[in-house]
């Protein structure tokens, strides 16, 4: 009887520990989506209606390469790996023009839900390109066009016409490295057109920019161009160098009298003991032969004879 008893015992405490760790199951994360935007993915993802209130997730994904060398395994996602966040930056890790599997799944102390991938493969050619931020100004007869906040690898299509005139216009084409377009030798007083549009390939593009015109003023003065403009600016130094020597020497010049006057007064003075020291010498031998003392004080006892 006791043994039986123990027995069940038993049972239950293990049934209960299998109810514990396994009956309740984590669930994944759900509505996993990835947001692409001018080469910049973002996977999102849902927060899954649990009892757990800390939950933690982990991204991980798989290219071609992991699919095919690395025989089918998967790579942490950088900055992905259980944080509390629902969403991901993949811009780094997806870095090549392959297609990408995702998944992603959530941890509660010791409860790991299963993975929930992403419904498809991502590949980074599916970005959506907004329209690039264009600039138009002129300078003399030239134009420039430049563009700011131009995503990495994507180039910038842009069309240039002369107002009334688009079946003659011309194509340039520039990358985020140019960031700028000049073109010059434009005609005076004509009014030219410009738009762009950004591109991935022949494929990915997206909406041009609105039409913008400028009217072209010619060559301007001599004084604007920007060759010009240099000289000036050196010249304008070098005058101002001249007039701070000029202050300088000035300045220099009226001190220079007084310590000449206070240099030449030391001088004679020195001049002066030198002779004073010279005659007290010759007046210490004044009554010996060869020696005059017409100039020198009579001592006593040695005074001439009256």
């Amino acid at each position: 009887m006791r043994l039986r008893r123990r027995f069940f015992d038993s049972l239950l405490i293990l049934v209960l520990n299998i109810v514990t760790n396994y009956a309740w199951l984590l669930p994944s994360p759900w509505g996993i989506s990835m947001e692409s935007v001018n080469m910049r993915h973002l996977l999102k993802w849902h927060r899954q209606q649990s009892p757990c209130s800390s939950i933690i997730y982990s991204v991980q994904f798989q290219g071609e390469f992991e699919l095919r060398i690395m025989n089918g395994s998967w790579e942490d996602a950088d900055g992905c790996q259980q944080v509390t966040r629902t969403e991901c930056d993949l811009t780094f890790d997806l870095g090549s023009d392959s297609d990408y599997n995702i998944r992603v799944r959530a941890e509660c102390g010791r409860h790991v839900s299963p993975w929930a991938e992403l419904g498809r493969p991502f590949n980074r050619r599916e970005t959506i390109l907004t329209v690039p931020a264009m600039t138009v100004t002129t300078m003399g007869d030239a134009l420039q066009v430049t563009f700011k906040g131009l995503p990495l690898i994507v180039g910038v299509t842009v069309t240039i016409w002369k107002k009334g005139e688009l079946g003659k216009s011309s194509l340039r084409v520039i990358t985020v490295q140019q960031n700028l377009l000049h073109i010059d030798a434009l005609q005076e007083g004509a009014v030219y057109c410009v738009k762009a549009q950004a591109h991935l390939d022949t494929h990915s593009k997206s909406s041009s920019t609105d039409t913008q015109c400028v009217s072209i003023t010619g060559p301007g003065p001599t004084w604007l161009k920007p060759t010009t403009v240099t000289v000036i600016v050196v010249i304008l130094a070098g005058l101002v160098f001249f007039l701070s020597c000029t202050e300088a020497f000035r300045r220099f010049r009226e001190e220079t009298p007084q310590e000449e006057a206070m240099q030449l007064g030391a001088a004679r003075l020195s001049r002066m003991g030198r002779q004073r020291h010279l005659h007290q010498g010759r007046c210490l031998f004044c009554g010996q032969a060869g020696h005059q003392c017409d100039s020198c004080p009579e001592k006593p006892g040695n005074g001439r004879a009256r």
